[in-house]
């Protein structure tokens, strides 16, 4: 499937959740043809600076090989240079330089899994703030950049409580540059569907909707053979049908294979 692009990656710095490497994450997915990832680590973006840069490695080596292979296809089709079998020899540079133009294009998508609490973040209260959901932020562009990690800098520093901890009042304030899905059985509205209170789900996706509007709020499908996962996919859809919200299908990935 080189178009699927997988939004919802957890790298090793998912402290003792995820097991993937970042290089190898990349690495594999390039391997694959797919045109980019989103690395969503849980609450943090420790990973990101070590994507970001590997991507662009990656990239730069992409770049000299295909500037070798056009100069070599170049050479070999004026007979500058010469081999036993120049039309094998330019179609194996082609398929070089291909691969390499696919690698060039990769999109490195910096995002986040982020905890919000049910209540302000800064409130500690075991009794109503120790559970908190799963929400996926990923940034279009630089402002979103900014946001998110302000985001999770306030989370660590003052929201902190078993987890950082971000509330809908932050997403509100810092939701510009962003696109959010809806997460895992952790999200706020796979837990009020799997507990059968669909006008609760349908009330929280209608406000993040509100917070990220139209077209950058996702309603999130995911199926890894999970019960609770397949008794609520229909749900999720007519939750979709019936708000407009759209739906998007991700892995919740903690490993390369």
């Amino acid at each position: 499937m080189p178009q699927f692009v997988h939004l919802h990656v957890h790298t090793q710095y998912s402290i003792l959740d995820g097991q993937a490497s970042v290089q190898r994450l990349v690495d594999k997915a390039m391997a694959d043809g797919q045109p980019g990832i989103a690395v969503t680590d849980h609450g943090d973006m420790f990973g990101i600076k070590e994507f970001y840069n590997y991507v662009q490695k990656v990239k730069g080596k992409c770049k000299d090989k295909a500037a070798e292979a056009e100069a070599r296809i170049a050479a070999l089709r004026d007979g500058t240079e010469t081999c036993a079998d120049p039309a094998a020899e330019i179609a194996k540079c082609e398929r070089q330089l291909e691969e390499c133009r696919r690698k060039l294009a990769f999109k490195p998508i910096i995002g986040c899994e982020v905890y919000v609490s049910p209540r302000k973040h800064t409130d500690k209260i075991h009794e109503f703030d120790s559970e908190n959901r799963h929400l996926v932020l990923l940034c279009k562009n630089n402002t979103g950049y900014q946001n998110l990690a302000a985001m999770v800098s306030e989370a660590w520093i003052n929201g902190f409580y078993n987890k950082p901890r971000v509330d809908d009042e932050m997403l509100e304030a810092h939701s510009e540059g962003l696109i959010a899905l809806s997460a895992c059985l952790a999200g706020d509205i796979p837990r009020a569907l799997v507990r059968g209170d669909y006008d609760a789900a349908k009330e929280k996706a209608l406000k993040y909707n509100r917070i990220f509007g139209q077209g950058n709020f996702y309603i999130e499908l995911q199926d890894h053979g999970i019960r609770e996962q397949k008794q609520i996919a229909p749900m999720l859809i007519a939750l979709s049908q019936e708000t407009g919200i759209p739906l998007v299908v991700t892995n919740d990935c903690h490993y390369i294979h």
